[in-house]
């Protein structure tokens, strides 16, 4: 199976890589639209600041081409947030495979919200053998919010969609690669999929 993690100097990526290897499998770091489009399952990490990461992307001609991928795509953190319409982060335009904006946590709590929080209202096959309220590992200051794509919520201070999914689509606010076996298990479901 080739698996390519999008490489578009967004940070993350080698721990990433390292859960891959762990569990088996081979993934190359690639920015090659040939590489990405011939991959079974692509990788679309970000850790960073949104408006800059889509630059990154356009300047790369990766905002065309990952919208238009058929195979399973998997973004996290802020793969998944720049995969919505748009963030508020840099008043930043997103990729719109999913139609909601991504918004950020009000003043009431501490931002970023980082560390363990739970999911639950879990759905779709990359929650397989999950159970609801596990701890996932995350870091963010911006979320999107309860909307028909989502898969998994979590609550902080507002209930927000802590996973997404649309079509071949996936993404996941927390870090899978940093979430320990349960993040692992679902790292490892996403590489699964259509099996």
């Amino acid at each position: 199976m080739k698996i390519v993690i999008i490489n578009y100097g967004a940070g993350n990526i080698q721990s990433i890589m390292f859960a891959v290897e762990r569990l088996g499998f081979k993934a190359v770091l690639s920015n090659d639209p040939d590489k990405i489009q011939k991959a079974d399952k692509v990788i679309f990490p970000g850790v960073g600041e949104a408006s800059s990461a889509m630059t990154k992307l356009k300047e790369s001609g990766l905002d065309r081409l990952i919208p238009n991928l058929k195979q399973p795509v998997l973004g996290i953190c802020l793969g998944m947030q720049l995969m919505c319409n748009a963030t508020e982060e840099g008043n930043t335009e997103g990729l719109g495979i999913f139609d909601v904006d991504v918004i950020k946590f009000t003043s009431n709590v501490k931002v970023p919200q980082m560390g363990w929080n739970q999911i639950y209202n879990l759905k779709s096959n990359l929650f397989k053998d999950i159970a609801e309220n596990e701890f996932m590992y995350l870091v963010h200051s911006f979320y999107a919010p309860n909307c028909q794509y989502m898969i998994a919520t979590t609550n902080y201070d507002v209930e927000y969609a802590s996973a997404l999914q649309k079509d071949n689509f996936y993404g996941t606010q927390f870090h899978p690669e940093k979430s320990g076996d349960v993040g692992e298990k679902i790292l490892e479901n996403f590489l699964k999929l259509n099996d």
